[in-house]
């Protein structure tokens, strides 16, 4: 496997510089681009990792499985009464397609889906940002992981849009909650720093029908493991 890992970033590596930053929220433009890890968590528990594997970045839109899994855990079917789980075929952040549909999100992973997910546990967690980095951390077993407040706030500084969504959904009854309380969870969901090796470890539980071996918790259904696993897909 590490030979494997080790063939992966020389083949890629000369891709590096192809892409660029996202620039339009400047802390995370200050982010080097010429970083690349790999890991790999096996069924046995061993960790295969390669290239800067340990490098802590905002682990961003990947926040949106963890929420989702949250959701999920505390209220099972009931959310899909208020966001589909279909592709949506427009930008991540499209606004048109939330007002055609009045307010109802295609799925979990577009900004305003998550945005709804995002309120559905701002109802239910007395702390939303704390119970998601608590939960981060028994999932990968890293009790030292948390929120950059620097990306947080420059993300919420620059909320615009995802408050467009929000406010959206909230004219069309499918936002509960204090948008601008919702906005700062998410944002500190989003900030989240950890490295490849504890995503690789996090998620190893939507591998193993729901189960968290760190923690030792059935963290969902296996059901629910796949259902999260094909809407990723």
């Amino acid at each position: 496997m590490q030979d494997l890992l080790n063939e992966i970033l020389d083949e890629v590596r000369p891709l590096l510089g192809q892409g660029k930053v996202a620039d339009y929220i400047p802390a995370l433009g200050e982010v080097r681009p010429d970083q690349l890890g790999i890991a790999v968590y096996g069924n046995d528990g061993q960790v295969f990792s390669a290239g800067d594997a340990e490098t802590a970045f905002s682990i961003q839109s990947i926040s949106k499985v963890f929420s989702l899994v949250q959701a999920i855990g505390h209220s099972g079917e009931e959310i899909w009464q208020r966001l589909g789980h279909e592709p949506s075929g427009q930008p991540f952040n499209s606004l048109v397609q939330l007002e055609f549909e009045q307010g109802r999100p295609r799925n979990p992973f577009i900004n305003a889906g998550a945005l709804v997910i995002c309120d559905i546990n701002q109802a239910r967690f007395a702390a939303p940002s704390l119970s998601m980095r608590d939960f981060v951390r028994r999932l990968c077993g890293n009790r030292a992981i948390t929120s950059d407040s620097k990306v947080a706030d420059s993300e919420y500084q620059h909320r615009s849009r995802n408050a467009a969504a929000a406010y959206l959904m909230k004219s069309f009854d499918n936002f509960h909650g204090d948008v601008e309380d919702v906005l700062r969870s998410y944002f500190h969901h989003c900030a989240l720093s950890m490295n490849c090796i504890d995503l690789a470890k996090a998620f190893g539980f939507l591998a193993h029908q729901g189960f968290c071996a760190h923690s030792g918790e059935q963290i969902v259904t296996a059901r629910q493991a796949t259902q999260v696993n094909s809407i990723m897909a």
